[in-house]
């Protein structure tokens, strides 16, 4: 009986030790990371988010979960970065404007009339010149491009005036994003150019901080600028591209298999969200104006030949020249 009892013992004790090494295999094999966004959840760009955690959780049988995290819960874009670079699992959206920061060549992808709609957004990202960035911003900063094309639709500048032409937004200041690409380019485009958080812009115009904004219909829309702003002036001057990011240690960590997944629904579930931007984008317009906003149709051609001071001071002439060639422009 005694002899029984020892046998047994020792069997638990083996399947316990057992057991326990096999929960530690699997701990090991789990991935997490954690999406951050200045949108607000109600933002279809969080949507998207939601479809690519969803696929990406699907494929990976759930061994790599992904965690959103909208209206900058996890802090600035530029704290959310560095935390990137220094190996935590964390991503974000973000614009080349930032990415500059790093690589100064891929500001060119957010300059004021680069492109003209979403399909030579794709044409310009898929560029060598494109894939030369993302590859410098991994070997030499620490940062991983999943995807850079998740589209947010133009921007437009927003104001209590109307703007027809650039001379209309001399003293006007505008709330733009901190980056020399955004300021240089509001800049040429005749206005002051005021770096905020996006969050900021609202108590901002109320306040008399900021005479406007610039910004894409959805976010407008979503952030209730409708409220205290009077005009939207129709100049398209950005197409709001984005990349989501992630830390380039972070990404290596991962097993092959997952990289590949991560990359390929990134990009899917950015150009699937994009085409329903662009089907959105007028809705909220009209959202708009029936809050009592007025629609200006402004001299776009105004506005380009004034931005075109931005790529002098930027020294981005030859490169826009080159992405042209490269994309059979």
């Amino acid at each position: 009986m005694k002899k029984t009892s020892i046998i047994m013992l020792t069997f638990l004790l083996v399947t316990v030790f057992m057991n326990v090494g096999n929960i530690s295999v699997e701990a090991k094999s789990d991935y997490l990371l954690k999406l951050s966004t200045q949108l607000n959840e109600s933002d279809p760009l969080v949507d998207g988010f939601k479809e690519f955690k969803k696929n990406v959780e699907e494929r990976t049988d759930g061994n790599l979960l992904i965690e959103i995290y909208p209206s900058a819960q996890l802090g600035s874009d530029e704290d959310v970065i560095e935390q990137t670079r220094m190996g935590v699992n964390v991503a974000l959206l973000t614009d080349g404007g930032r990415m500059a920061n790093y690589v100064k060549d891929i500001g060119v992808i957010g300059m004021p009339y680069i492109v003209d709609n979403y399909d030579e957004i794709l044409d310009l990202v898929n560029t060598q010149s494109f894939k030369e960035w993302e590859e410098e911003l991994a070997n030499n900063h620490g940062l991983q491009v999943l995807a850079f094309n998740w589209y947010h639709g133009p921007r437009h500048f927003l104001t209590n005036e109307p703007v027809r032409k650039p001379e209309d937004l001399n003293g006007v200041r505008v709330r733009t994003p901190g980056a020399p690409v955004w300021q240089e380019s509001i800049k040429a485009m005749g206005a002051t150019p005021v770096a905020l958080g996006w969050t900021e812009v609202y108590t901002a115009m109320q306040q008399d901080v900021i005479d406007g904004a610039e910004a894409q219909h959805l976010a407008s829309y979503n952030s209730r600028l409708y409220e205290v702003i009077n005009y939207i002036n129709k100049t398209s001057h950005f197409q709001l591209i984005n990349g989501i990011v992630v830390g380039d240690k972070w990404f290596n960590s991962l097993p092959e298999e997952y990289q590949n997944i991560v990359l390929e629904e990134a990009k899917k579930a950015g150009e699937n969200t994009a085409r329903k931007v662009i089907k959105l984008a007028d809705d909220y317009e009209d959202r708009m104006v029936e809050e009592g906003m007025k629609v200006i149709d402004s001299d776009t051609e105004a506005f380009k030949n004034a931005a075109q001071q931005a790529y002098e001071e930027l020294e981005f002439v030859e490169l826009k020249e080159k992405l042209y060639e490269e994309m059979n422009k």
